[in-house]
């Protein structure tokens, strides 16, 4: 039977809601990436503590040493702009850079001065004056050799599956072989948003779900030096690009570790638990020492819908994931493994951290069951002291925990092929654990403490009463609930410092301190938080945790695989002249205001790179450099702005801190954007926008 073509959006327009709840997300964003997980009551439900319930009392006292500027101190120092000023930045040309760079004489990123770029709604890549920056990939642009040129009224499952897929998250950069100019570019597409992408009426439903499933997943493409240094674009002859890779929601994937071939792992289509077809809901990444990427798939719970009744045997399991068999994508339609009453065993199968090889092309990329099975933010890998691999992870939802791996197996520094083919094991034998954090009470001023890694499962023994190594792995959730870590504030990137050693986390927000299941008190008291004042806005106060913080670690004996840790909490996010924030003791009249940092990343200096994600101070969203040692410890330094209703991801520093990576995604998401109506056409290459990947590099 052929179907008619729509007469209206696949999925419904999201309805605007008042006040400000989600950053500034809109309500289409929220919709479309997470199901509107903010919106439903936290999943864990358990009594396990929250951060701010075990140190708040520290965050208080420290306010009281370190004081509360005024709002004229930010205005000063050039970082705000009054009201004129951010209504002439709204039509500014779309080459606007940033203000006046103090050149250090050197190409390196980490080393040279600029003056912040001040926040701004331009609908542009904003970078600091004295540096440029080229789109590498956009949504759309070939990947493979015979696939067709992007025409957005002639898109076919077929030619999805070959070209660079939809809302590109995580950016990793590999070296290719000896070669000195070329690099492979992989990267994530977390999510379609159908209302933006189809022109109305052009598509049949079933197409606009089979296009969106090929625009999911991961792309892998050989990129080159450009002309000027730290500059890198597409390689031009894809006949030649024989790496390039398109990885989409039905690419086949090998499940690994103790959980293959469970019972709850299996599905008429797999009746071995050891095939998945797919990957989707990709957010953050990381590196491999052996030249691998991993990637997290996070919000899995909102693709899976229901036409019955769902298993009652997983009902605590599926209600402590956010599972309810109400996703609106309606893949079920044309794929039955997404009606939960007819695969309840299918969602199982997602929410893994994933392993590509990207000098494989034709190898089956992997599923580790041994890293846990949750909102995987990301994982990034550090080699320890005993040449064991040491995994970091988050878990990105309101009151969830962060979690570490540490293997069983050693790395195998030898550059051979047998030596990778080893190391690519690591991930399957090891240890899982939880964090539980504990502060220092009102004895000193910081913000500060010690903290210990709870140990959940190895590959052979679980240490959870009454759940076996499968149970950890699979409902990971559940298990750590029962050994009573520390609930967190949307726990996102976690990366080691490559020159300190510690390891910072990213703390987005929770919109919903103070509420009844978050309640506020003495030990809270960041449940009220000032919002959008960057743009010469009065200081408005909204219950929440609305700005994010920046979490330090330091492993005791600088040991990663030790099970106890010292902690402090470097920035508070804000406004400076909001009195709750903080930055590490810097100064508050000489930084740029931040909000809601979501992915880290490091030069080779060791300087903190944030990527934010849900600004409320009235800003696009950016990417900033931070100091983590020395006498600027906690400056924080805005680099590059995003277009209109973007989010800042990636970032990846590299070529010698000359070339730094990052992703726009959903450039001109609104509440009201439609394909014929868009809100941004960045990158201004068309009448709509497109999703890219671009890299920042000092200007000739």
């Amino acid at each position: 039977m052929t179907l008619a073509p729509e007469s209206r959006r696949t999925l419904p327009l999201v309805e605007v809601g008042p006040g400000l709840r989600h950053g500034s997300r809109s309500y289409a964003t929220c919709h479309f990436r997470c199901a509107n997980a903010c919106d439903h009551p936290e999943p864990n439900t358990s009594e396990n503590n929250h951060i701010r319930d075990e140190v708040g009392h520290a965050l208080k006292r420290r306010t009281l040493f370190t004081g509360a500027a005024g709002l004229g101190a930010v205005v000063a120092t050039g970082l705000a702009l009054d009201p004129r000023a951010a209504a002439a930045a709204e039509s500014a040309p779309t080459v606007a850079r940033g203000g006046a760079a103090r050149v250090a004489g050197t190409d390196d990123l980490a080393k040279v001065e600029f003056k912040p770029v001040a926040p701004n709604k331009r609908d542009a890549v904003v970078v600091a004056d004295g540096f440029d920056h080229d789109v590498v990939m956009r949504w759309g642009d070939p990947v493979l050799a015979d696939a067709p040129e992007f025409d957005v009224y002639q898109q076919t499952p077929e030619a999805a599956a070959k070209q660079f897929g939809y809302n590109n998250d995580y950016v990793g950069v590999l070296p290719l072989g000896k070669s000195a100019t070329e690099a492979l570019l992989v990267c994530n597409h977390e999510y379609t948003n159908e209302n933006m992408m189809y022109p109305t009426g052009k598509y049949t439903s079933a197409q606009i779900k089979q296009l969106s499933m090929a625009y999911h997943g991961m792309s892998v493409v050989q990129i080159t030096r450009g002309l000027v240094p730290g500059s890198w674009a597409q390689s031009s002859d894809l006949s030649k690009a024989v790496y390039n890779r398109r990885i989409t929601a039905t690419t086949p994937f090998q499940l690994t570790g103790p959980a293959v071939g469970d019972e709850r792992l299996k599905t008429k289509q797999d009746k071995f638990g050891a095939i998945v077809k797919g990957t989707f809901a990709n957010c953050a990444g990381g590196l491999t020492p052996w030249g691998t990427v991993l990637s997290g798939e996070e919000n899995f719970n909102g693709y899976f819908d229901k036409s019955g009744s769902l298993d009652s045997r997983y009902t605590a399991q599926y209600a402590r994931y956010g599972i309810t068999g109400s996703g609106s994508r309606g893949w079920s339609e044309i794929d039955s493994r997404f009606d939960l009453s007819i695969e309840p065993h299918e969602v199982h199968r997602f929410g893994w951290i994933v392993e590509v090889d990207p000098l494989k092309p034709n190898e089956a990329p992997k599923k580790h069951t041994m890293l846990g099975r949750f909102k995987h933010e990301g994982a990034n890998v550090v080699i320890a002291k005993d040449k064991r691999v040491v995994v970091y992870m988050g878990d990105d939802e309101r009151g969830d925990y962060m979690y570490k791996f540490v293997s069983a197996g050693t790395f195998d520094p030898a550059n051979t092929a047998k030596a990778r083919a080893k190391n690519k094991l690591l991930l399957d034998k090891g240890t899982l654990y939880v964090a539980k954090f504990t502060g220092n009470g009102t004895a000193d001023s910081k913000y500060d403490g010690t903290g210990q890694w709870i140990p959940l499962t190895s590959d052979t023994q679980s240490f959870v009463d009454g759940m076996s190594v499968n149970d950890v792995l699979i409902f990971t959730r559940l298990a750590a609930d029962k050994v009573g870590p520390t609930k967190m504030d949307r726990p996102e990137d976690v990366d080691i410092n490559p020159v300190n050693g510690k390891v910072y986390a990213a703390l987005t927000n929770n919109s919903n301190r103070g509420n009844a299941t978050t309640p506020v008190d003495e030990a809270n008291p960041l449940s009220t938080s000032m919002v959008r004042s960057a743009l010469g806005q009065p200081l408005t106060s909204a219950s929440g945790n609305r700005n994010g913080y920046i979490l330090e670690l330091t492993a005791d004996g600088d040991d990663h695989t030790a099970t106890t840790f010292g902690w402090d909490l470097m920035l508070v996010c804000g406004d400076p002249s909001a009195p709750e924030t903080y930055f590490a003791g810097f100064d508050k009249s000489k930084v740029s205001p931040i909000s809601c940092p979501d992915n880290v990343a490091f030069d080779s200096l060791g300087n903190l790179w944030i990527a934010t994600d849900g600004n409320v101070l009235g800003s696009n969203d950016g990417l900033f450099r931070v100091a983590v040692e020395g006498a600027n410890r906690g400056q924080v330094q805005q680099f590059v702005t995003m277009p209109k209703n973007a989010e800042t991801c990636g970032p990846f520093i590299t070529d010698n801190n000359r070339s730094l990576f990052f992703a726009v995604q959903h450039p001109g998401e609104s509440d009201t954007a439609t394909f014929e109506t868009p809100t941004s056409t960045w990158p201004h290459s068309d009448d709509f926008p497109r999703p890219a990947v671009c890299v920042a590099f000092r200007k000739r």
